[in-house]
């Protein structure tokens, strides 16, 4: 029997998003001027207030008030009527150094030793049925808010647009798990009061149906393209105006996005969130590596669909475990354990190896804070941070490093494809 199944996203002005990218912000800054720095950044947003906290290990001072004020500016945040802007509000610091007693199970004389950050298990998961190997639903609502953003940027086809919203795609599938169409979108974006209300969400509907979804269709390769029909069922704004939005409308935090963060409720999470975190947390650097294995696995042809699970006890160099599940879609004569053992072969899990291989010790994570952390383009970019205490530096980076197809001759090797 055919089944439905959905995803949703939240914008970069949604206010658990206003706070990952603060926490990822400060994080980038204090790794641009001290790489071997220990993060672990917590931001509250509300009406007119920001809230800093965590713990820190580092050689560098920064001006956490500025970084703030510049991550809310550049997301659009810049109006008084938003109750919420980056030149007005406030912004307390309760940032304090890390422990010891967890500094020590990490740190080691020998890099290779690194212990891992925390205990818990971490998972990555991919399918073949996009492009980026990323769950259909997920995808397009990503791209929908994305698409929403650029639209208020050019403030030309929608010049009422402010910067908090949310949208929702439910896909319907055939047994054997094929996309078939595309039964319903919803779409709540914050608004400027720019009419009656009825008036005023009627033309906000029809510039969501017949500006947004043709652009964001219009970026989809052919086959998700024929997705897109004339039944859908669209929900815009269906709880009528949403002028009062941002931090202003709702607190903000740090990691509460963890589903949209990566793969829209399909595979699993393990509870970790990532932003605000340096790569000696597993919850992070041990995701981003899952997917990685998850990845590289399902483009060499191993299994159409896999999901790859991490354990780690703090402290300790080598993960409890490894576990694969290719959900019977495998491609190969072996069962899943042993898909598991061969990846461990091929992909060395330990802390110091992953973020080695990822390269996780550069400023490459305010990219990550908005619209997914999973199935972005891998490339190389130039980022310029500047300090009032330690001056200005330049750095090239490369963002997403693991969603590289680098390993995918390696597993095609060892698993004689």
């Amino acid at each position: 029997m055919a089944y439905l199944f959905t995803s949703e996203s939240v914008s970069e002005g949604h206010p658990d998003k206003v706070a990952d990218q603060i926490s990822d912000a400060l994080l980038d800054n204090f790794l641009a001027f001290d790489p071997d720095s220990k993060v672990a950044c917590e931001t509250l947003v509300t009406t007119g207030q920001v809230v800093l906290a965590g713990e820190v290990k580092s050689d560098t001072y920064l001006d956490v008030q500025h970084i703030a004020r510049e991550v809310i500016n550049n997301i659009g945040y810049t109006k008084g009527a938003y109750q919420f802007s980056g030149d007005s509000c406030g912004v307390i610091s309760l940032i304090h150094e890390q422990s010891q007693d967890i500094n020590q199970g990490v740190d080691r004389a020998n890099k290779e030793e690194q212990g891992a950050g925390d205990q818990g298990m971490m998972f990555g998961y991919a399918t073949k049925e996009t492009e980026n190997y990323m769950p259909l639903a997920l995808d397009i609502s990503h791209k929908i808010l994305i698409e929403l953003a650029a639209l208020r940027r050019e403030e030309k086809d929608i010049t009422y647009l402010r910067p908090d919203a949310k949208s929702q795609v439910t896909i319907e599938y055939s047994d054997d798990n094929i996309p078939q169409r595309i039964d319903a979108i919803v779409v709540s974006t914050q608004h400027d009061q720019f009419d009656e209300d009825e008036v005023m969400l009627s033309k906000i509907k029809e510039d969501i149906i017949n500006i947004l979804i043709p652009r964001v269709k219009a970026q989809m390769p052919e086959y998700v393209q024929q997705l897109f029909n004339d039944d859908i069922t669209y929900h815009i704004n269906p709880t009528g105006k949403f002028v009062i939005g941002g931090p202003h409308g709702d607190s903000g935090l740090t990691g509460r996005k963890i589903i949209v963060d990566t793969y829209g409720g399909k595979g699993a999470h393990g509870g970790g969130a990532f932003s605000g975190k340096d790569p000696s947390k597993v919850d992070r650097s041990a995701a981003y590596a899952a997917r990685h294995i998850a990845k590289n696995l399902v483009a060499a042809g191993v299994a159409d669909e896999i999901l790859v699970q991490v354990s780690y006890a703090i402290g300790v160099v080598e993960p409890t475990s490894i576990y694969v599940d290719t959900y019977g879609s495998k491609n190969v004569a072996l069962t899943d354990g042993e898909i598991a053992k061969k990846a461990a072969e091929i992909f060395d899990m330990r802390p110091a190896a992953i973020e080695k291989r990822l390269k996780l010790r550069n400023p490459i994570y305010l990219e990550t804070a908005a619209y997914g952390h999973m199935g972005k383009e891998p490339k190389t970019v130039t980022k310029v941070f500047e300090s009032p205490y330690s001056g200005k530096i330049t750095k090239e980076v490369e963002l997403f490093t693991w969603e590289k197809l680098d390993f995918v001759d390696n597993v095609k090797k060892a698993f004689n494809l």
